[in-house]
């Protein structure tokens, strides 16, 4: 099966919503709603202005999402990176795909520090994030523009080259 990485496009909204929350709700417990997230609903102005937000597309289907924010004149967060379970893992590289993607970009936009924040439970993302040079940071040494989110307790820091 093929998939493509993509620029969100405001139809894909639904889609979004539709992958992302079920992940976060029904996977991992994480207690968040969409209405602790209005982000979701408003990707065009929240993210595209400001850093970016892709997606990837199987027949259709968004199964998978990156985002980029900008938060300083060179530092960025990385936000909303979710793979749909049968397409998660090497065999099918989504994640890794979303993530080249918004290296890239980021990149361009002269962007030299990338930061996120995740949850415990997300052990395999932690592997992923250290697999790609990304760096375990205490929440008393991010930056303080960061915008960081409630749920988060684990937080990561790529220097891009």
């Amino acid at each position: 099966m093929s998939y493509q990485i993509r620029p969100f496009r405001p139809a894909d909204t639904q889609g979004v919503v539709d992958l992302i929350i079920p992940i976060q709700q029904g996977e991992f417990g994480v207690p968040v709603t969409l209405q602790d997230q209005p982000d979701l609903l408003d990707i065009e102005n929240f993210y595209q202005r400001q850093g970016g937000f892709w997606v990837a597309e199987a027949e259709g289907r968004i199964i998978g999402s990156i985002a980029l924010i900008r938060f300083g004149t060179a530092q960025a967060a990385l936000r909303k990176m979710f793979v749909a379970a049968p397409w998660r893992g090497r065999a099918h590289g989504v994640g890794q795909a979303l993530l080249e993607t918004l290296l890239a970009q980021a990149r361009g936009q002269g962007i030299v520090e990338i930061t996120l924040g995740t949850v415990e439970i997300l052990r395999a993302a932690c592997r992923f994030y250290e697999r790609n040079g990304f760096v375990a940071v205490a929440k008393a040494d991010l930056p303080p523009a960061y915008p960081r989110m409630a749920v988060d307790t684990l937080f990561y820091q790529l220097r891009l080259g």
